[in-house]
């Protein structure tokens, strides 16, 4: 009997101490997705569209997920993932800045803040907005990987690609379109070394601009990053800067 009872404990001991772990990985998990970096006010008037159509761009939701920044006429699209863990209004006036040069831009705004959990979100954005010819994708640090993921699978669909502070998990060598890589020389949480060795991933026609004085934070508007490196130029500036690469891909 001593044998038997012996058992019973160390199988409550055993249940108990499976319990406490799903509990402890429970708590993390709520924790991890809870802690997350904030839009700031000039993102959320971005996103609410506070000055009206005064800029000629209209703030359209498409979905619970998607966010549309359309101009007037529009010349170009783009679908835009935003970086792990960050608040996706946080690049609504990176994206603004854009539709004002006439490109409409559609913002991912996945579950949980991780555009992984959403890579599939551009399905369908294509067929929302037929008269637009020419369209681009990408994202912001592993918002740009949950792009590359969805062109992988997806082979086509997109003339070029964005990446910001970003590179690809995916083997995109046979992607026919073009590659811009934007990196702010200052970024300290860019991982460089494996951001050197995606090269052979890339596609044939990828060309790379570094933004002298530019971290990896300020392509949206959520205040600094931990780990990130002090940027010499505005955010304004660096935005300006990222605008102008990704309208130099329109009718290349």
């Amino acid at each position: 009997m001593k044998g038997v009872h012996r058992g019973r404990r160390w199988a409550r001991r055993a249940l108990l101490a499976v319990f406490a772990l799903v509990m402890l990985l429970t708590c993390a998990g709520i924790w991890y997705v809870s802690d997350f970096y904030h839009a700031d006010g000039t993102a959320l008037a971005a996103r609410a569209d506070a000055d009206g159509d005064a800029d000629g761009v209209e703030v359209r939701e498409l979905s619970e997920r998607l966010v549309a920044f359309v101009p007037d006429r529009p010349v170009a699209g783009l679908v835009f993932y935003p970086g792990a863990k960050v608040e996706a209004t946080s690049y609504a006036p990176l994206l603004t800045k854009c539709a004002e040069r006439g490109m409409l831009c559609v913002l991912v705004c996945p579950r949980l803040n991780i555009a992984l959990l959403d890579a599939d979100a551009a399905e369908g954005v294509q067929e929302a907005f037929p008269d637009v010819d020419e369209w681009m994708i990408g994202g912001h640090s592993l918002g740009g990987v949950a792009a590359c993921s969805y062109v992988a699978g997806h082979e086509g669909e997109y003339r070029d690609l964005v990446l910001l502070a970003s590179y690809p998990a995916a083997d995109l060598s046979d992607f026919d379109g073009e590659c811009l890589l934007l990196v702010g020389t200052e970024d300290g949480v860019l991982n460089w070394e494996s951001y050197e060795e995606s090269a052979a991933r890339l596609p044939a026609r990828t060309r790379e601009e570094r933004i002298d004085g530019g971290n990896h934070a300020n392509y949206g508007n959520y205040g600094a990053q931990a780990g990130d490196g002090d940027a010499t130029i505005s955010r304004d500036e660096q935005q300006r800067q990222s605008v102008e690469a990704i309208l130099s891909l329109v009718g290349d």
